[in-house]
């Protein structure tokens, strides 16, 4: 028989209840003020402008860093009301940190889309999936549009665009364009306890060649707002440090591999070494330009598992006025055709330079792609050695072992000079998490050069050789993308 419980228990039951009701914490609060609708109806009255932008105004959130506690309640209300995947965040928070030892720092900060003046991921789409509403400014991403390629993601200095891998696409936040349109404040802002965001109307006046927008209340510590010009406010009483930086800067995270893509680099790259060196030292041979269309039509028709809706891929090419990789899949498919003519038919063979010279185009669109992301780890010279050093070796392989060898050695030494100036993140994930994959690389890189000076005369070993450099250029193809420098927010997730 179970005992009564005891006149002294309850009373300590009770006080502690009493207690956690008299607590004033933000949520406490929060609670209060929607026991009424009257009373939530004027907590929001200056949350959203009462009118909407004018001439030469767009909408943008403020922030107002002394107030944001990170309780993550704008995080979760985002989530809710939009239905997000579990894995899914449109909205981030994270910590600054700073100062000194007698003066240390910390913020948090609560981040999501920026509606930048002049956004990279509309800039960059190929199927035109982003507009910018004309009259507030807000930069909304078309779901039904979207083919996944996730470009958008690498053009976004901010981490904005996430993918979602159920429904095959990237999505974003949209200012939750519907609440505002009717009067009512977006989720995350609705959904902070402290009123630490609102909705405000910043000036942005049309330039020459792009708008120009005020920046200087942008978050310390973030990538370069001029890049995009982020429409966001971030507001405090008291001055950042000059060192305010991300709390998990030291610390960066291995990016996706992209295996599709590093495929179709390896791919088209080689197809287009195996053209020059038929070009250079065999223009008679035929079935080297045949195994050239080969490779490359390999290459290409693997990026298409890249996407998340494949079958909309025939889209890429809406974007070719601003976006690169519309530009690289119409001239690689322009290239394809014409290889495709110039070596089925004999009498188009004087033409394959023209066809050659149409595939470099490709491969300069290619490497474009990922210099305009504008991260330091795919700088312009890093790129022109990754994407041109490949196709070197395998132009050199046609005229024979000792030549490839060359090509591949110089790969090799500028590789590692590349390596040393490369950004710290870079420096970091190189060394420690991908550490393996690196030596591979290097010891794949070597062997497969000794191989081709030692056995140069024996074809069956020089042919392993070649197919040991062809795997070590695809691993060097996967570190490109899993070692590149994350650009986005200051101690948001990867």
């Amino acid at each position: 028989m179970v005992a009564p419980r005891t006149q002294p228990t309850l009373a300590l039951i009770d006080e502690l209840l009493a207690e956690q009701q008299r607590l004033q914490t933000p949520v406490a609060r929060y609670s209060r003020v929607h026991d009424s609708a009257p009373a939530q109806a004027t907590s929001y009255r200056d949350l959203i402008p009462l009118s909407a932008p004018g001439v030469g105004e767009q909408y943008a959130f403020e922030v107002d860093l002394d107030s944001c506690s990170g309780c993550k309640a704008c995080v979760a209300g985002c989530h809710a009301l939009n239905g997000l995947d579990d894995e899914e965040t449109w909205r981030d928070v994270g910590l600054l940190v700073g100062g000194d030892e007698q003066h240390p720092f910390q913020q948090t900060i609560t981040s999501a889309c920026h509606h930048c003046a002049d956004p990279g991921c509309l800039n960059g789409c190929p199927v035109l999936a982003y507009e910018k509403d004309p009259i507030t400014g807000i930069v909304r991403h078309l779901d039904d549009q979207c083919i996944g390629c996730s470009y958008c993601i690498l053009k976004c200095p901010y981490d904005v665009p996430k993918y979602s891998k159920r429904l095959g696409i990237v999505r974003k936040c949209d200012m939750c364009h519907g609440r505002l349109s009717a009067g009512e404040a977006p989720a995350c802002v609705q959904a902070c306890p402290t009123h630490a965001i609102r909705i405000v109307k910043v000036p942005v006046t049309a330039g020459e060649a792009r708008p120009r927008v005020d920046t200087s209340s942008f978050l310390a510590g973030a990538p370069d707002p001029g890049r995009t010009l982020p429409t966001t406010r971030y507001v405090s009483k008291r001055p950042l440090p000059k060192n305010a930086h991300g709390a998990d800067a030291a610390a960066p995270r291995v990016q996706p591999s992209h295996a599709p893509l590093a495929l179709m680099f390896l791919g088209t790259q080689t197809a287009l070494g195996l053209q020059a060196g038929s070009l250079a030292f065999a223009s008679t041979a035929t079935w080297l330009w045949l195994a050239s269309l080969i490779v490359g039509s390999a290459g290409l028709v693997s990026s298409v598992f890249h996407l998340g809706r494949p079958l909309r891929a025939w889209r890429i090419f809406l974007g070719v006025r601003k976006s690169w990789l519309s530009r690289e899949a119409l001239a690689f498919g322009a290239w394809m055709g014409a290889s495709a003519l110039t070596g089925l038919l004999p009498a188009l063979a004087p033409l394959r330079p023209v066809a050659f010279a149409v595939g470099l185009m490709g491969l300069f669109c290619s490497a474009m792609i990922y210099v305009d992301t504008g991260r330091r780890a795919w700088r312009a010279p890093v790129c022109a050695l990754k994407f041109g050093g490949t196709a070197a070796i395998a132009a050199l392989a046609v005229a024979g072992p000792v030549p490839a060898a060359l090509a591949l050695g110089a790969k090799l030494f500028a590789e590692a000079i590349a390596e040393r100036s490369a950004p710290r993140t870079t420096i970091l994930l190189l060394g420690h998490p991908l550490r393996r994959w690196t030596k591979s690389r290097r010891l794949l890189g070597v062997r497969s050069l000794l191989l081709l000076f030692v056995a140069r005369e024996d074809a069956g070993a020089s042919t392993c050789a070649l197919v040991l450099v062809l795997i070590g250029e695809l691993l060097e193809k996967l570190l490109f993308f899993r070692s590149v420098d994350p650009s986005r927010m200051p101690g948001m997730a990867a």
